[in-house]
């Protein structure tokens, strides 16, 4: 089984289903081309190890940069899934095709929150 992204006329994804490619190649070639094969293992350009609690890189082949989800945009030049950008200030990586702040968030990692006003990561106190 693989996972698929159904992208509409603007190249969003509006549904990630799991089938295999022979149901995929069955539909109409209007349809068919609307599903883009994307892999759960895939974050950032790299392959990690599936079920992993803790992202660990193996040497599986990544598939367009990024598995989708709905709300992505499918871009056919980089062949890869992008996320919405979060904030107007954040760039794209080229690389990853990830979005990045234009400041490095301090460590540890995770215990920030971005502020748009400010330009700058808060503390996230809980």
């Amino acid at each position: 089984m693989s996972h698929f992204a159904k992208v509409d006329e603007n190249n969003i994804v509006i549904q990630v289903i799991v089938a295999e490619q022979e149901y995929i190649d069955t539909l109409p070639d209007s349809e068919k081309e609307k599903y883009i094969q994307t892999s759960y293992n895939t974050h950032g350009g790299k392959h990690y190890k599936p079920n992993s609690l803790i992202r660990e890189e193996d040497d599986g082949t990544p598939l367009r940069k990024n598995y989708a989800g709905i709300g992505f945009t499918y871009d056919s030049e980089r062949d890869a899934f992008i996320e919405p950008k979060p904030y107007s200030s954040w760039k794209l990586n080229e690389e990853t095709c990830l979005w990045e702040a234009p400041i490095p968030e301090p460590d540890p990692k995770g215990d920030h929150v971005w502020n748009e006003i400010t330009k700058s990561w808060d503390e996230l106190i809980v």
